[in-house]
């Protein structure tokens, strides 16, 4: 092959990952603690929560989760719940707009009104205050998080508390509409890694620069 056709090649290839990687990205989450652990990949596009444009919408989900403690052992993970968009209370003028409730009848404690929340937003430059009562932030997920299926009726909602002492502490509840089978804090979370497309990007256009110094050369 031609040095002007390898090149075009490339050209081509890295033109249709820079497209693909503006509709969609991935980042891979990893997180133990409390008795759960899982292995998440995230999919994101370029659409933002209509109040936060840092906020970037999960579009999708995959990997597995583990509470032995309650017999959940590598279940795969998904879909994600989809967003509702309720009505926060009155005094919460910090909610997103993807703000979202899951209603569980029994096994949650006062302060959540017999709902989980979530918003499906990752967070990748970390979440700021999203609840006017609640000012402690940080992490790629905010204090609402993601919540996916694990199959059963089960679901899994997963979210920041906030940075403490420089460590961003996680959350996480495993629960159905009935009850919920666990509530747990103290989770740590790996930062997450580039998305495979960003790397092959970077492959392509370091080729390109390659052939470009071969030709001058």
């Amino acid at each position: 092959m031609k040095r002007t056709d390898v090149t075009a090649a490339a050209l081509a290839g890295l033109r249709a990952i820079l497209t693909s990687q503006a509709q969609a990205a991935t980042v891979n989450v990893s997180f133990s603690g409390s008795g759960v652990s899982g292995s998440l990949v995230l999919t994101y596009g370029a659409a933002t929560d209509a109040k936060y444009p840092d906020a970037y919408e999960v579009t999708g989900i995959s990997g597995t989760f583990s509470d032995p403690t309650i017999g959940i052992v590598n279940a795969p993970v998904g879909p994600l719940m989809p967003i509702t968009r309720d009505t926060p209370e009155p005094d919460n003028l910090l909610a997103p707009h993807d703000f979202s409730r899951f209603a569980v009848a029994a096994g949650l404690g006062p302060d959540n009104n017999g709902f989980l929340t979530y918003d499906n937003l990752y967070w990748p430059g970390g979440s700021p205050p999203t609840a006017s009562d609640y000012l402690a932030h940080g992490g790629f997920l905010d204090i609402y998080g993601l919540m996916f299926e694990i199959g059963g009726g089960k679901i899994v909602d997963f979210w920041s508390n906030g940075e403490f002492d420089g460590v961003v502490d996680y959350g996480v509840a495993v629960a159905d509409h009935d009850q919920a089978y666990a509530y747990v804090g103290g989770v740590s979370a790996v930062v997450p890694e580039p998305g495979s497309l960003w790397l092959l990007g970077g492959g392509l256009l370091g080729l390109l620069l390659w052939r470009r110094r071969a030709t001058a050369a």
